[in-house]
């Protein structure tokens, strides 16, 4: 593994407790201002940057980095950690400045909203509105939506046929014993995961028939037809790259998660040049730029912050 993978697991340790984050490295890529950064306008600032502990998250993370390192700060990396309530409680408590996180985990998981706003505008813009008060600023969201969805084998969907979650649903009652399901731990409790969406469809999966497991092995489970619907992120390389069939969720039921700079308000207010430093880069995010950039870790093995720090540079945002 490269240098950045073997920093990542030996120094960015969280602690469960009220302590928050008990290490980090510092970023130390060779990078100057491209399109962005332009007079060093962090210049003087430390400024601590997390994330989740899956790919997308760690790729988000290290470009979000970098360009804070093209304009002038010195960037301490405490990204990847292990669920979603960390990072946020690291930026909200100061133990950390920014991150990428998604509109819908912020207003179906933090905020306790039971219903997605359907105009992924609109949801964001909620979600600014109610999180100002928590002592967070979301920036301008990108156009990446990292949503979830099932999907399956292409045995099994010349076996089954199913295209839509309704139709998963219908299979599930029609034969209890043909919906297996390979998820996550935190899909299989979120509102905005598994019982939502049965609940929504009308679909009753027996316990037995639900298997949890890490994210990466899902993957490679329904790729070989160990469950028959396995839960995916819309932007993950390796649906393309395994021929998954995903589901149409046909009654809308995930939100909306466009990723978005989420910045603690204090430190937005001390350097509010961030804004002007990450928006263009979140402008160029989308989930065709997620897929091609996930896969390059997910299905080539390679090191996610040389992934970002790649298209950091092919974009022309950083020298």
């Amino acid at each position: 593994m490269r240098r950045r993978v073997s920093l990542l697991l030996a120094a960015l340790l969280v602690v469960p407790s009220g302590c928050g984050l008990t290490s980090g490295s510092p970023m130390v890529d060779d990078v100057r201002p491209g399109s962005i950064g332009a007079g060093e306008p962090l210049k003087g600032a430390h400024l601590t940057v997390t994330s989740k502990e899956f790919t997308e998250q760690l790729i988000l993370g290290a470009i979000m980095g970098i360009a804070f390192q093209a304009a002038g700060a010195d960037v301490l990396d405490r990204t990847g950690i292990q669920g979603s309530i960390g990072s946020r409680e690291a930026v909200k408590n100061g133990d950390a400045d920014a991150q990428y996180e998604y509109t819908g985990t912020g207003w179906i998981t933090y905020l306790g909203n039971s219903r997605p706003i359907p105009d992924p505008r609109k949801q964001w813009e909620a979600v600014r509105a109610a999180d100002l008060k928590n002592g967070l600023t979301w920036l301008e969201p990108s156009k990446l939506d990292n949503t979830y969805a099932l999907a399956m084998n292409q045995a099994n969907f010349k076996k089954y046929g199913t295209r839509t979650l309704s139709e998963v649903a219908a299979l599930s009652k029609r034969d209890p014993g043909a919906v297996t399901l390979c998820v996550e731990s935190e899909f299989a409790n979120r509102a905005d995961g598994l019982p939502g969406m049965e609940k929504a469809y009308g679909m009753s999966v027996p316990t037995k028939n639900v298997t949890q497991m890490d994210t990466g092995i899902i993957y490679t489970q329904v790729a070989k037809g160990a469950c028959t619907y396995g839960e995916v992120f819309t932007t993950d390389g390796r649906i393309k790259s395994m021929n998954l069939v995903v589901m149409a969720d046909d009654k809308k039921f995930f939100p909306n998660y466009n990723a978005t700079p989420v910045i603690n308000s204090g430190v937005l207010k001390k350097w509010p040049a961030i804004a002007k430093v990450i928006e263009p880069v979140s402008a160029k995010l989308d989930n065709s730029v997620a897929q091609t950039l996930n896969a390059r870790v997910d299905v080539n093995g390679e090191d996610p912050h040389q992934v970002a720090l790649d298209w950091m540079k092919a974009e022309g945002f950083v020298k």
